[in-house]
């Protein structure tokens, strides 16, 4: 990798001061795990390295009666163990618990999993966040395009094909949850369904994040009573390796039916997807195997699989499918299918 100043900050305003206005020039280290790959394969190449692991104020995970803080800085594996996480916000918990490496688990940060740049075998091998040849010309339509999105994308040979690597942002986006932001002018708040963004150009980046902030924390409104929620997921194989699809439901019940759903897919866009068509259909109706069929089927309408990823439609109408199962089941912490 390129020599780069490095800088060992110990307050959210000196790292602020220290990150630049433009993108590229410098770079936030947490756990490490995404940042490392990228400057060892030069596709970043910043001057300087941002060191953000010794501010206290980033870490710790905080229950009260009305919202739950968790730190940019705490640990998958912290979330995984945190009481609360584990009782309350099953589909949160079976995301992380999901994440086969233990050395990820206990390096990789929270606010890096949302923050992680997309794993496209393309980005990572420096065609661009576009994924274009020298000419300019799109790569993704007719390549190697097996792991890339079916929604989401503009078709046609342009747009982002990539889908969002994030583990733990479908979970929170069922969640409602809300993201921090501090920067030069104070603090923000955006909401996780928010955050994440489709990039036009190779130059942009796939959240709202600008080059001189910092998300500092994650807001989860306090569980409501006769909540339920699950995660479900596919992947190829257990081993180190990112699912293929996934779907985070959360349901809001009145006896045994649904007041309310929210449903959002994961590994299927170049952002967090939700799937609105499904969550009509749920409303006011007792989750039976039949009705989640049926919204897995309305989840995957207006899919554009690629050429090689035609097998992730399926995946995404079973996985909705079973997370409702899953969430109804409630004493389960969610199921995975290998």
């Amino acid at each position: 990798m390129n020599a780069f100043e490095y800088a060992n900050p110990t307050t959210i305003k000196e790292a602020i001061g220290l990150l630049s206005t433009r993108w590229g020039e410098t770079e936030l280290l947490a756990g490490g795990t995404d940042l490392l790959s990228l400057m060892k394969n030069y596709v970043v190449m910043p001057k300087r390295v941002v060191n953000i692991k010794g501010i206290k104020e980033l870490g710790g995970i905080t229950s009260g009666a009305k919202e739950v803080r968790i730190g940019a800085l705490v640990t998958l594996q912290e979330l995984h163990d945190d009481k609360t996480i584990h009782d309350e916000f099953h589909l949160l918990a079976h995301a992380v618990g999901s994440i086969p490496s233990m050395q990820i688990r206990n390096m990789g940060t929270v606010g890096g999993d949302l923050c992680q740049r997309p794993r496209c075998w393309y980005f990572r091998n420096g065609f661009g966040l576009l994924a274009k040849d020298a000419s300019g010309k799109p790569l993704v339509p007719t390549g190697d395009n097996r792991y890339h999105a079916i929604f989401g994308h503009a078709g046609g040979g342009v747009g982002a094909y990539f889908v969002n690597p994030s583990s733990l942002a479908p979970a929170l986006i069922a969640l409602g949850a809300k993201v921090r932001i501090a920067g030069l002018r104070g603090q923000r708040e955006v909401p996780v369904a928010s955050f994440f963004v489709v990039p036009k150009t190779d130059t942009d980046r796939e959240t709202v994040l600008k080059p001189n902030e910092i998300l500092t924390e994650i807001i989860i409104p306090a569980a409501s009573k006769g909540t339920k929620n699950a995660t479900y997921e596919v992947r190829q194989r257990e081993a180190l390796d990112w699912p293929l699809a996934t779907a985070s439901v959360a349901l809001r019940m009145t006896g045994d039916k649904v007041t309310s759903a929210r449903i959002v897919m994961g590994h299927l866009a170049p952002v967090p997807w939700p799937a609105a068509e499904a969550e009509k259909l749920l409303a006011g109706r007792a989750v039976t195997e039949e009705l989640a069929a049926k919204a897995g089927d309305a989840a995957v309408r207006g899919a554009k699989p690629l050429s090689g990823n035609k097998y992730k439609v399926q995946l995404a109408r079973v996985a909705v499918k079973r997370a409702l199962l899953a969430a109804i089941a409630h004493g389960m912490e969610g199921m995975r299918h290998d």
